[in-house]
C-alpha cells in the first residue's frame, strides 16, 4: 500500500497510479484543490495532500496564489516529462493495456475514416505502435511507416520520405507530450491523433504552464 510518504523511484503499482493521477487531476484543471483530487482519486484527503507537496517539492508543480486565497497548480516542464514517464510505467504494469490500446486505436482508425484519412504515420515506436500496426490491418489502414522525430522539421522530412501520409497517430509512451509539440508544430491539428491512454490532450495553449526552475 501506499504510504504518506511516496517515493517515485519505487515501482510500486499504487504510488505509480496515485502519483500520475495527480499530474493527471493538474494537468487537467489547474484549479483543483486537495479535496477534489482526494475524491477524484478515492484517497483520503491528508494522502492527496502528501502527493501534492511531494510534487511541488520535487518541481513537477507550481503553484500560484490567486485572489480570494485559492491557490492555481501547473504543470512544469519537468512535471510533463514525470508524467509521461508514470504514463509508461503505469501502462506496462496494467494487465488491461492491450484491450485498452486496441479499442482506442480502432477508435482512431474509424474517426480518422470519416475525415478521409486512411494513410497513417506512427509516432513513437514500442508496444503502442505494434498493437496500432495490428490493428491497422485489421481496418485495412495503410501505415506508411514510424518516425522517431525530435523536431518538426525532423517529422516533416520523415513524414516525406514516407510518402503520402494523411495523418499521424502519437503511440510514444514517452515523450508524449513532446511527440504532441512535434507533430502539432508540423501538421494541423485535424492530422495528428492521440490515444486516450496517454493522458496528453489539445486543449492546453502548449508552453501556457511549461516553467523551466
Amino acid at each position: 500500500m501506499a504510504t504518506g510518504h511516496p517515493t517515485f523511484e519505487e515501482t510500486d503499482f499504487v504510488d505509480v497510479e496515485i502519483a500520475l493521477g495527480v499530474l493527471d487531476a493538474v494537468d487537467r484543471n489547474p484549479s483543483v484543490t486537495q479535496r477534489s483530487v482526494a475524491l477524484e482519486l478515492g484517497i483520503a484527503l491528508g494522502l492527496a495532500n502528501a502527493y501534492l507537496k511531494r510534487c511541488v517539492r520535487k518541481g513537477l508543480i507550481k503553484v500560484s496564489e490567486v485572489p480570494a486565497r485559492r491557490y492555481v497548480y501547473y504543470l512544469t516542464a519537468k512535471g510533463f516529462a514525470e508524467k509521461s514517464r508514470l504514463t509508461a510505467s503505469y501502462l506496462s504494469h496494467s494487465f488491461s493495456f492491450f484491450r485498452r490500446a486496441r479499442n482506442q486505436c480502432a477508435n482512431v482508425f474509424d474517426d480518422a475514416a470519416l475525415r478521409g484519412q486512411s494513410r497513417f504515420a506512427l509516432l513513437g515506436g514500442g508496444d503502442l505502435a505494434d498493437i496500432a500496426l495490428l490493428v491497422a490491418r485489421e481496418k485495412n489502414v495503410d501505415v506508411a511507416g514510424i518516425a522517431n522525430a525530435s523536431n518538426a522539421a525532423d517529422l516533416q522530412r520523415q513524414l516525406k520520405a514516407f510518402g503520402q501520409v494523411d495523418a499521424v497517430m502519437i503511440t510514444a509512451l514517452e515523450g508524449t507530450h513532446d511527440a504532441l509539440k512535434i507533430s502539432l508544430a508540423a501538421l494541423p491539428e485535424n492530422r495528428v491523433h492521440i490515444p486516450e491512454l496517454l493522458r496528453v490532450r489539445f486543449s492546453r495553449p502548449f508552453g501556457a504552464s511549461e516553467t523551466t526552475e
